[in-house]
């Protein structure tokens, strides 16, 4: 864990475990540690399922408190709900809209925790921010570097690609150097109420996991055709956003082969069907690119790279061209989803990513790749 004097943190306490922990290593630290719920949106408390495993709801804030009462910790709760619907649940309807398939928890970390609540750690008078992520910061040859989380399969760096120089000055993720096994037991010695309590697994704004109910009943959708990659019609459609790439179910199309969604054109409301073989390709377009260290890699760059948060991570190569950058797969993809990220690794460090998008003409932009 990084090693600094003894200063003011603001600790972005969700009401879980890890965020709770991350609380309590930075108060045996020695620092003046601020606990900080945010409430992100607003949830009928007596709807909520029993198996919901969001977050703000009650019993969130309650646990937070409380852990803060057991630390001796201030705890103030702040109103982002403004914040939130504008960029995060604004731009989860309109990526949908548009054909492509959003990460939330991108744009809350991006837009909520390391913007936001780092303006108001300023207004507090702390200098650094801290949250339960599962990734480690460290500083070497004058810079910072994101990596992996020592706990591989609870590592949450792919969520992360958008932090800077700037972010990772200002930000302690001190839960990154322990596996989660460590982290509870250090909750049940700290005899916190939430040791035990599961790990958020929704899109938390959707408490009942629903997303497809959710965009229907705040989308005008916009009918269309089912079509094949000849452009023959197969069929029809409500609208563009009960659709993602590689989806098969739904498509309410009978063929003797199995059929996948292999595009969706929203400008024109099409969406296209094919066999399982063309969901695979072996280059992609990124866009909004963000680098770790402010400073975009040389053409034809090798690194590593996971197209969705679950996947392997395969050789690709980059061409950086603005905030765009072509990437050129060593191995062929199955179902690589605009809207989704697209981050990349030198072995345990996250470098960078950018939001995959559709590809245009690549000979047009990297002659030397085509």
């Amino acid at each position: 864990m990084r090693t600094l004097e003894p200063t003011k943190v603001i600790v972005a306490m969700s009401g879980g475990v890890d965020s709770s922990v991350a609380a309590l290593l930075l108060k045996q630290a020695g620092h003046d540690v601020v606990g900080v719920t945010m409430r992100l949106y607003s949830i009928d408390q007596e709807k909520l399922p029993a198996y919901y495993k969001g977050c703000c709801s009650i019993d969130d804030v309650e646990d937070a408190r409380r852990v803060c009462q057991l630390l001796e910790i201030p705890h103030y709760v702040m109103d982002v709900q403004k914040e939130f619907q504008k960029h995060v649940i604004d731009y989860f309807l309109s990526e949908y809209q548009n054909g492509s398939t959003p990460h939330p928890c991108i744009a809350c970390n991006d837009k909520i925790k390391f913007s936001f609540l780092m303006q108001r750690a300023n207004y507090l008078g702390a200098k650094f921010i801290s949250t339960g992520h599962h990734a480690r910061i460290q500083y070497w040859n004058d810079s910072y570097h994101l990596l992996r989380s020592s706990d591989i399969q609870k590592d949450q760096s792919y969520v992360l690609y958008g932090m800077g120089q700037h972010e990772l000055s200002h930000t302690l993720m001190p839960v990154g150097w322990y596996s989660k096994d460590q982290i509870r037991a250090m909750a049940v010695e700290a005899d916190f109420p939430n040791a035990d309590k599961p790990d958020s697994q929704d899109i938390c704004f959707i408490p009942f996991g629903d997303y497809r109910k959710f965009l229907e009943q705040r989308i005008n959708s916009k009918p269309g055709r089912l079509v094949d990659h000849e452009g023959n019609i197969l069929g029809s459609h409500l609208g563009v956003e009960r659709f993602t790439i590689g989806q098969r179910r739904g498509l309410g199309i009978q063929s003797a082969t199995p059929l996948y969604v292999t595009k969706i054109d929203a400008n024109s409301g099409d969406v296209t069907v094919g066999p399982e073989e063309q969901l695979f390709q072996d280059t992609l377009w990124t866009s909004h690119v963000r680098f770790v260290s402010d400073k975009a890699p040389a053409n034809g760059t090798k690194v590593n790279i996971k197209i969705r948060y679950k996947s392997n991570e395969v050789s690709a190569f980059l061409y950086p061209n603005g905030e765009n950058v072509f990437i050129k797969l060593e191995t062929p993809q199955k179902a690589i989803t605009p809207g989704q990220a697209a981050v990349f690794y030198n072995g345990e460090e996250v470098l960078g990513g950018g939001r995959i998008a559709s590809t245009p003409k690549i000979e047009s932009i990297i002659p030397s790749a085509a």
